[in-house]
């Protein structure tokens, strides 16, 4: 790699430290900044409130709803949460100039494999787990395993170990 390496690395930290003080700059709260890592380009808006240990790796928040992400969430690259929609029940057609904010919940411990797609108003259980390129479009229960497209229920967590593996505060 010779004399690129160390320039690489300089670059990945600096864009990392960039994309993380944009984020806490554009955000409601976050319960432990310290602990917020951002590995790649993300995008919230100014309702989004953060728990700990929250890991992105590139997600945008599309809209101005509330979003509540609980601690030790980890995303995939190019995740996308949409927290309003046009109001087509309005006073003109298609839409009108006016929208529904729907707001989106993520429990603890959830984890977004890459191009994962959630619609406003949906309840993401805790340790939940949503496989890459899926769209939520309902509420997924705790330690679900979804996907698809629109994201359905095809297995679930061991709880008994992940509740072991939480009491332990075995956090990634």
């Amino acid at each position: 790699m010779g004399v690129l390496g160390p320039y690489w690395r300089w670059r990945t930290a600096w864009l990392r430290s960039r994309w993380k003080r944009r984020v806490l700059r554009t955000i409601a709260s976050c319960d432990d900044p310290a602990s917020l890592k951002v590995h790649g380009p993300t995008e919230l808006n100014g309702a989004t409130h953060l728990g700990t240990n929250v890991n992105f790796n590139g997600l945008r928040v599309n809209g101005t709803g509330t979003l509540r992400i609980g601690d030790n969430f980890h995303s995939g690259e190019d995740c996308l949460i949409i927290t309003q929609n046009h109001r087509y029940h309005g006073e003109a057609l298609p839409y009108d100039a006016t929208y529904d904010l729907l707001p989106v919940t993520v429990g603890d411990n959830v984890w977004f494999g890459s191009r994962v797609t959630v619609l406003g108003g949906v309840t993401i259980g805790e340790g939940a787990i949503v496989q890459a390129a899926s769209c939520v479009v309902n509420d997924v229960p705790a330690g679900a395993i979804v996907g698809g497209h629109p994201a359905a229920q095809f297995s679930e967590r061991d709880m008994v170990h992940y509740e072991r593996l939480k009491s332990e505060g075995r956090f990634y």
